[in-house]
């Protein structure tokens, strides 16, 4: 069965049908997915039936397997990861704030994969927001002044003792460990070139974005709540609607995402990898 593409009436994302995940791919559909994938940024797949070694063989064909800092990975499985919330769990949501997965790091990964096992009936659709739009829509006298600039990265907001995800975060179901490694900070253009595609993408978060190198706190502090404000406009929203045993491709490199509720008393559990450049 040839790769159908159905495009989403959204700034991104397009549902992908006539793929088997559960079976090596071809070498010619696994070409029409990466097509695919940089035109519309997001993929969802539904209806697949699949393990965990069914996820790791589609992630390879993206990418290399990439890492997670601070997440406790499945037994067996190095690679993966479980995002869960279980129904009564009274814990702040997780990934609430949009960002670009891991963008704290050196080399932040390329691409994520998220597999959805346990799907609530109602709740916890994924907000993405196209950062190529985001970009192309500033007055070109910003996008000069931003060209030059670089924004201070670091997953401490989260991820640090006194985190969100910190010492204080008691009674979550999902495998978080925090750490002082949190505290470091990487630099990356704020105005970001995907490699593959020539575009510019804005490449800040209010997940990871702390500062701007070389500015003093208040100015960069000001100019990254307007950028804030700008990047997350509804103009350049897709609001995915998960379904059971769907899988979803993002591309980190030019959209952000974040989780929203809305599913109290219901278990959720997905399945994640992030792919490495």
């Amino acid at each position: 069965m040839p790769l159908s593409i159905e495009a989403q009436p959204a700034p991104c994302g397009a549902l992908v049908y006539g793929a088997d995940l559960s079976r090596p791919l071809s070498t010619e559909d696994i070409t029409g997915i990466r097509e695919a994938w940089l035109s519309y940024q997001v993929l969802a797949f539904p209806n697949q039936t699949l393990s965990i070694k069914d996820i790791e063989r589609f992630a390879a064909t993206v990418g290399a397997f990439g890492q997670d800092p601070f997440f406790e990975s499945v037994p067996g499985h190095p690679h993966v990861a479980q995002i869960r919330r279980d129904a009564d769990e009274k814990t702040p949501l997780f990934a609430e704030s949009f960002h670009s997965d891991w963008s704290f790091l050196p080399d932040p990964p390329i691409a994520t994969v998220l597999y959805g096992n346990v799907i609530p009936p109602v709740g916890g659709d994924t907000l993405f927001a196209n950062q190529y739009d985001a970009w192309d829509a500033l007055p070109e006298a910003t996008r000069r002044r931003l060209e030059s600039l670089r924004g201070i990265h670091s997953a401490r907001r989260g991820y640090a003792r006194d985190g969100l995800y910190g010492e204080r975060d008691a009674g979550r179901s999902m495998a978080i460990r925090y750490s002082d490694e949190a505290l470091a900070t990487q630099l990356h253009p704020v105005a970001k070139v995907h490699p593959e595609t020539g575009r510019t993408a804005l490449f800040v978060s209010p997940g990871y974005t702390i500062g701007i190198d070389g500015m003093a706190d208040p100015e960069a502090s000001e100019l990254l709540m307007e950028l804030f404000r700008h990047q997350r406009q509804e103009a350049f929203i897709y609001r995915h609607r998960w379904s059971p045993e769907m899988l979803v491709l993002w591309d980190n490199r030019c959209l952000l995402h974040a989780a929203t509720g809305g599913y109290d008393g219901h278990d959720r559990l997905l399945h994640r990898i992030t792919v490495a450049g």
